[in-house]
């Protein structure tokens, strides 16, 4: 299973970033062989839709998870779309959040903000 997870630096002990439209990387890691790819996000820099643009991304990525700390409405329904499921993070690495949905220990992501259209 592929797991994606928004991060601040390309390393797998990176804190989870704050902005998933706005995160500078995304870890994707697949669970069978224990491989992290991280893809630079393009859409940071987008003057907007960049929620948009990051969620294709990971749709893109062929990942079934969004480890994330919330997601805007625009972004949230592409996710949906790709039939991604997400779960809402805990404080810890990107590492530590991953392992922790192994162990079945986060929640479904079930708060969705409007976004930050133009901010």
């Amino acid at each position: 299973m592929k797991i994606a997870v928004p991060v601040d630096e390309n390393n797998i002990e990176t804190g989870v970033c704050i902005s998933f439209g706005r995160a500078p990387y995304f870890l994707v890691y697949d669970t069978e062989t224990k491989g992290a790819e991280f893809i630079e996000n393009t859409a940071a820099q987008s003057p907007g839709g960049a929620g948009i643009k990051a969620a294709q991304m990971i749709v893109n990525s062929k990942a079934e998870v969004l480890l994330t700390p919330r997601c805007g409405q625009n972004a949230a329904d592409v996710i949906k779309a790709g039939n991604i499921k997400m779960f809402k993070t805990a404080d810890g690495s990107a590492i530590d959040n991953i392992n922790a949905y192994v162990d079945g220990k986060l929640s479904e992501l079930g708060e969705i903000h409007p976004g930050f259209h133009g901010h």
